[in-house]
């Protein structure tokens, strides 16, 4: 299953924050959202790093309740791992199992067209194999 797939079935939308979004914002987005994680785009729109969960739990270790007074660029992750429309949720999974992130941002050129989460992986996963099991009942009561 290619990535145009998963994002064909849950959609394209992406939330985005700019780097000078404080955390306590960013907080506030996800909350509401019940998302996990946010793209943070930069003055011409290029992906510059992704902001989720994890990256706040560290900065509030790191710095307490000020974290949340603390810029977006100051603790989003820079070094951001993106895939394209064709590549494979093995792609994917291998991708998030190596990298130990579960948020990949999905680019064209230089344009950024979704999100995919492990979550969204897993459940099409499972999706495609109820299918698959449904498909091979049906054949072996036809056959029978």
């Amino acid at each position: 299953m290619s990535v145009a797939a998963i994002l064909k079935h849950k959609g394209a939308r992406v939330e985005t924050v700019r780097p000078n979004a404080t955390v306590q914002q960013v907080v506030d987005q996800l909350s509401s959202k019940h998302i996990g994680a946010a793209v943070v785009l930069g003055a011409g729109g290029e992906v510059i790093g992704v902001v989720s969960e994890r990256d706040i739990l560290h900065a509030l270790a790191k710095h307490g309740t000020g974290a949340l007074h603390r810029s977006i660029d100051e603790v989003m992750t820079r070094d951001v791992v993106s895939c394209k429309l064709t590549d494979t949720s093995a792609d994917l999974m291998e991708m998030m199992t190596r990298g130990r992130f579960r948020h990949v941002p999905v680019v064209e050129g230089e344009r950024l067209v979704g999100i995919v989460s492990i979550g969204d992986v897993v459940k099409r996963r499972i999706e495609d194999s109820e299918l698959e099991r449904h498909a091979m009942r049906e054949y072996i009561t036809q056959a029978g």
